[in-house]
Formats: structure tokens, C-alpha cells, sequence
């Protein structure tokens, strides 16, 4: 079974620190990681603009739900230069400065292995993280036990973990397209425009943030099945109010729903307007 490979394969290591996140992946790893290695394992957490603070706080909780240790480390990115400009492989920059922060820590208290959550499904996936994981020999143990998405879901509800059904989450930097830069400013925005959408009920969502020459754009992905949601038009006008008074002078709902990786297609400000009875000006939800 994969879930016993997985195993194995962390007890081989004799000792663990886990690149923790408090996402799916990094939850169910740091879990099996103490499960199997007890006080040899240590998950750390790197906190910078691009961690929402909801995360971080739900993500140090889960770790005394669950009693396995954690350590926040502040992490510079965006003191590189190369990180603010927002390539496409800006993901590299990130995770090179994790695993610059990583390694030494593991050297000093003695730790054999680092490892974070890649999974079997990002396999093909455009992840330039993953090259800064090579060159820091830190190994992913989840994707080498051949665990998927999907599987790592159902066995975090075997163990009880809440995250099991949380909805994919990535860094607040993804939400703006390539090559726009990317500012604490515009992060804070995104973050709060999604705690908006998140406390009015919707469960799959990203906030894009675009610079148009008219001022800041947001284009809101939700699941398609929340689409109905816009209806409520209490709902519809406080949210767009809220959402505006943010900074953001465009408000639109990107009527193809939330899709993973939707600023990695050729055009990535696709924008349809909402039908009439759902739109209180031309610029707004």
C-alpha cells in the first residue's frame, strides 16, 4: 500500500524537518512524519507577505491539535530583486530562499533529511520550485510513494485531519500575473478581497489582481457550482463594496470559474461581463 511506503520511506530517514505550509500536503506529511518519527521530526513554517495571516495562525493550531512541533522562520524573498519582478519561474526564488533557511537549521539541530509535500499529481505540472528542492537535496516523499491528490485527501480523513477537504491554496504572489510585480501592497489587497469572498461562504476561490491603466482590476474565480451565489444581491452589492473599497477600482467574476493555474494560459485576463441582473455598474461584480 502506499500509505505504508510512505511510511517506510520516512522512517528510513531517521529523522525529518518538513517544509510545512499548512496546506493538504504539508499537514498530512508533517502527521505521518511524527506518527513515525516522534521528537526526530520538526516542521517549520516560513512566514513572509505572501502567507495569508489566516493561514498562518490555522496552520500553528493544527500543530498543537495534533501535537507535532512547529518553528516559524521569516524568510527574504522579497528582498530578491529576481523575486518582486514576478518571472515565471518565480516560484524558484521563493523555494530557494525556504531551503536557504532549511538547510542550515537542519545541519545545526541535527536533522538528516528535509522534506516537503510535492505530491504525485504535480508530476508534468509547471513547478519551478521543484528545481530549488533538487538542489538542495530535499527529498518528496510523498510524490516518491506515488500518492496523489486525491489519495492524500481520503487518508487525512482517515487520520482525522480537518484539512482533508480545504480547498487548494497557494501563495498570495500567484494571484498576480507574470511579469507585474509583485508588492506587499498588492498581497494585502488579495488577502483581504479573499477573506471577503471566504466569510460570505465560498469555498474555491482566488482573487487575480491585475493593473490596468485605469487603476487595480480584481477577477474573482469561484467554483462553478458557487455561481449561484451571485444571485443573492444583498450578497452581490456588499461584496462589491467591500471589495472596492479595498483599492480595487474594477471588480469582475471570471465567468470560466476558478481553474488551477489560470495565469499560466496564453491570455490571462479573459473577462466576461456578468449578465445585467447582476451588474450595478459596467466595472463592478
Amino acid at each position: 500500500m502506499k500509505y505504508d511506503c510512505l511510511r517506510r520511506e520516512i522512517a528510513g530517514y531517521g529523522s525529518c524537518l518538513v517544509a510545512y505550509s499548512g496546506g493538504v500536503d504539508s499537514v498530512f506529511l508533517a502527521k505521518v512524519a511524527h506518527d513515525v518519527l516522534g521528537p526526530k521530526m520538526l516542521a517549520v513554517i516560513a512566514d513572509s507577505p505572501s502567507l495569508p495571516r489566516r493561514e498562518l495562525r490555522e496552520a500553528l493550531d493544527l500543530a498543537a491539535q495534533f501535537g507535532f512541533p512547529v518553528r516559524v522562520v521569516n524568510t527574504a524573498e522579497f528582498h530578491n530583486a529576481d523575486y518582486l519582478a514576478n518571472p515565471n519561474n518565480r516560484c524558484y526564488f521563493c523555494k530557494h530562499e525556504l531551503f536557504t533557511e532549511l538547510a542550515p537549521l537542519a545541519r545545526l539541530e541535527g536533522f538528516n533529511v528535509i522534506a516537503y509535500g510535492e505530491n504525485a499529481s504535480d508530476i508534468g505540472d509547471h513547478r519551478p520550485g521543484a528545481r530549488a528542492a533538487a538542489e538542495f537535496s530535499v527529498r518528496s516523499p510523498l510524490k516518491d510513494a506515488g500518492l496523489t491528490k486525491s489519495e492524500i485527501r481520503a487518508l487525512s480523513a482517515r487520520l482525522g485531519l480537518p484539512t482533508a477537504d480545504k480547498p487548494q491554496l497557494a501563495c498570495l504572489s500567484s494571484r498576480i500575473p507574470y511579469g507585474e510585480a509583485v508588492t506587499p501592497q498588492k498581497l494585502l489587497m488579495i488577502e483581504e478581497a479573499e477573506y471577503l469572498l471566504r466569510d460570505a461562504g465560498f469555498h474555491e476561490v482566488r482573487v487575480r489582481h491585475h493593473e490596468l491603466k485605469s487603476g487595480h482590476l480584481a477577477r474573482i474565480e469561484v467554483g462553478p457550482e458557487e455561481f449561484h451565489r451571485w444571485s443573492d444581491a444583498e450578497r452581490h452589492r456588499s461584496l462589491e463594496a467591500g471589495i472596492r473599497a479595498l483599492g480595487y477600482l474594477h471588480v469582475t467574476l471570471d465567468l470560466q470559474g476558478y481553474r488551477r493555474g489560470s495565469l499560466n494560459e496564453p491570455s490571462n485576463i479573459r473577462i466576461q461581463p456578468l449578465p445585467a441582473r447582476l451588474t450595478a455598474t459596467p466595472s463592478v461584480l
